[in-house]
């Protein structure tokens, strides 16, 4: 299993346990499955196709640049031999097109389902909220926020469609902490890419932290009730990672802390995609270093030469995830509670107040 004890299982949410990562998984699960994956033309999106279609998955992925993705999908036709990549043309801001996107890759699978969604698509732009260029006008002029439209409002278009299509899945079963994904035939299964900045602010940068706080939320909120229609929801947060589009001058900022390899980002990812027993968890991605837990599970850093295992992949709010669940459900329980012991009078008065409300009557003391 790549998950810990029973006895840390937070049955009540239908999650998996806090993840144990040294515990081995098999990329070759994603054998057969069929997997949207938005802003799949470069960056992590690029690389997921790559890695899932290399192990024989049907892989559908969208972006707007459409010269890269056909340029992605026939290169990687040509390195793994597998001719079920595909590259549709894809603004996620747009639900038409995200719509078709879904529509199209529901054509494209061989078994006419979609296995796995991942919500990848996301941009990092010059965030100009914290310093207007001309304080000498009346008043700025209406911002735009392309890091919102695309990390936020797109991200909740494919959420919005993923949770429509996966239980639509063929052959599909409800996700089960205890399920093969050796023989797990169809999955249904979201993924998001947060980020870093989904458990942190960048004070350079609060668009762009606001949106991926957003993603985070929406990750929080759909894992205490995806289970319901048979949905595991993960997520990966990766840190700043070497890639060419990291700038010079954020190297130079966190000089001395490192930085994290997309090829990690891909193995956290595909062990999510993958493994069908993982459930409602999520991962950040970072700098391969020297970390064990103390006594009160906190992470220490031991030093280069100290004779500790590197990790790169650390499960985030491992029990916080379930804590927060655990005080919801406290909250709901006590209403209930607090609705029995009224009774039925009450919820007579109750109603006919909100109806009174509804008409104009209402809230005049």
């Amino acid at each position: 299993m790549a998950t810990t004890s029973d006895e840390r299982r937070p049955v009540d949410m239908h999650q998996s346990p806090p993840l144990d990562l040294s515990i081995p998984y098999d990329p070759a699960w994603v054998k057969g499955r069929t997997i949207l994956v938005t802003g799949g033309a470069s960056g992590f999106g690029a690389a997921f196709v790559r890695k899932w279609a290399g192990h024989g998955a049907t892989v559908i992925f969208g972006d707007i640049n459409t010269e890269q993705g056909d340029q992605v999908a026939r290169d990687v036709q040509k390195e793994t031999g597998n001719k079920n990549v595909h590259f549709v043309h894809c603004d996620v801001t747009d639900w038409q097109s995200q719509v078709n996107l879904f529509k199209e890759a529901v054509k494209l699978s061989p078994h006419g389902g979609i296995d796995t969604v991942v919500a990848n698509a996301g941009i990092a732009k010059t965030d100009t909220l914290q310093f207007p260029r001309d304080l000498s006008v009346a008043e700025p002029k209406q911002p735009k926020w392309p890091m919102l439209d695309v990390n936020l409002t797109g991200v909740m278009y494919t959420s919005h469609l993923a949770i429509f299509y996966l239980p639509r899945n063929p052959g599909s079963k409800d996700c089960n902490t205890d399920s093969d994904p050796a023989t797990t035939p169809r999955d249904r299964h979201l993924l998001f890419l947060g980020s870093v900045a989904s458990l942190m602010g960048l004070p350079l940068s609060p668009q762009y932290a606001a949106s991926k706080h957003a993603v985070l939320g929406l990750f929080r909120s759909l894992r205490a009730t995806s289970f319901a229609q048979g949905i595991r929801v993960n997520i990966v947060c990766p840190y700043y990672i070497d890639t060419p589009m990291m700038p010079t001058v954020l190297r130079v900022v966190i000089a001395g802390g490192g930085l994290g390899k997309v090829e990690d980002v891909v193995d956290a990812a595909t062990r999510f995609t993958a493994d069908s027993r993982v459930l409602g968890r999520g991962v950040v991605v970072g700098p391969k270093i020297k970390l064990t837990p103390d006594h009160n599970g906190e992470l220490k850093y031991h030093g280069e030469d100290a004779d500790v295992e590197a990790a790169a992949v650390w499960e985030v709010y491992a029990d916080d995830f379930q804590y927060t669940d655990a005080s919801v459900r406290a909250i709901v329980n006590t209403l209930n509670a607090v609705q029995k012991a009224r009774g039925w009078i009450a919820w007579g008065k109750d109603c006919l107040a909100a109806l009174a409300y509804g008409v104009g009557l209402g809230g005049k003391k």
